[in-house]
């Protein structure tokens, strides 16, 4: 005789002792993702987990429905090298943006010749006779709907740590990195090129400017600089630097751009999130390199 019930786990087959099946069918698992998060919520009000541990298991478990395009650097705020750049200019945005792989192009932005790796570059060095070219590594293209799930395998997989994300129509929508991925998990993730608030966060630059970040009070800047910040709009007061230069700005600030605000220069050098990470300020009247 066929069993009637044939989803259901046989007597023989089910190791779960009587007071473990009665604590699911009084307790039964959650249904949903949402359910899911309050029981992870539960489970450090218990002291069964940490803080850390919820937060990390919560950033996988939405993972599983975010897309590239949903973590993705849009075109637009790309930094990619124009392969008919002169060398020195390859160099400065390479130093300036502080990223370690750059999509490289010919004439037009979509068309993308292949990924430099900064550290290729000391190649150069020992090597004359090779040109950029020589050194690009083939760009990885994926659709921007792909599942960050299946993302993150395929970065393991084959080792790169790229892609360009190509939207409905074939045309370029941005890249997307395996940092950005894992930062869904873990939280952003500090790299070489930001310095710890212990750390400082102004320094000086050989050529007399400064590298400030975003979030420096804007106290400590006036003190540096000697300068008094005031914005247009008097009823509005901002504590940080880059709140105050996005808002005279009137705009989110993208990598390049330059404001001048009491007798200061400032360049905005690395962006993440939608807020300024770094600015390159200098005095209007002091020598500004290029």
């Amino acid at each position: 005789m066929t069993d009637p019930n044939p989803g259901r786990p046989t007597e023989k087959g089910d190791k779960r002792t009587f007071l473990q099946k009665l604590a699911e069918f009084l307790h039964p698992g959650p249904d949903s993702t949402a359910e899911l998060i309050e029981t992870l919520v539960e489970a450090q009000d218990n002291n069964i987990i940490g803080a850390e541990s919820r937060l990390m298991l919560e950033g996988v478990i939405r993972m599983t429905d975010m897309t590239a395009g949903d973590v993705m650097v849009p075109a637009t705020r790309m930094d990619l090298l124009d392969i008919q750049s002169g060398m020195d200019e390859i160099l400065h945005q390479v130093i300036d943006s502080g990223h370690s792989r750059f999509p490289v192009y010919d004439g037009d932005r979509e068309n993308i010749l292949g990924i430099l790796l900064a550290k290729d570059l000391l190649k150069l060095q020992r090597a004359p006779e090779l040109n950029i070219r020589t050194l690009l590594r083939p760009a990885v293209y994926i659709p921007e709907s792909k599942g960050l799930n299946d993302l993150l395998r395929d970065f393991r997989g084959t080792r790169n740590h790229l892609a360009i994300t190509i939207d409905e129509f074939g045309r370029v929508a941005g890249l997307v990195t395996i940092e950005d991925v894992l930062e869904q998990i873990v939280g952003e993730i500090e790299d070489e090129f930001d310095i710890a608030e212990d750390d400082g966060e102004i320094f000086a630059l050989p050529d007399r400017s400064y590298r400030v970040s975003g979030d420096t009070h804007l106290e400590r800047v006036c003190e540096t600089f000697s300068v008094t910040l005031a914005g247009t709009d008097p009823d509005n007061h901002f504590e940080t630097i880059g709140g105050l230069i996005a808002h005279e700005m009137g705009h989110v600030p993208k990598r390049g751009e330059r404001h001048l605000l009491g007798g200061l220069e400032f360049r905005v050098l690395h962006t993440k999130g939608g807020a300024v990470k770094w600015f390159k300020v200098a005095p209007i009247d002091a020598p500004k390199a290029q």
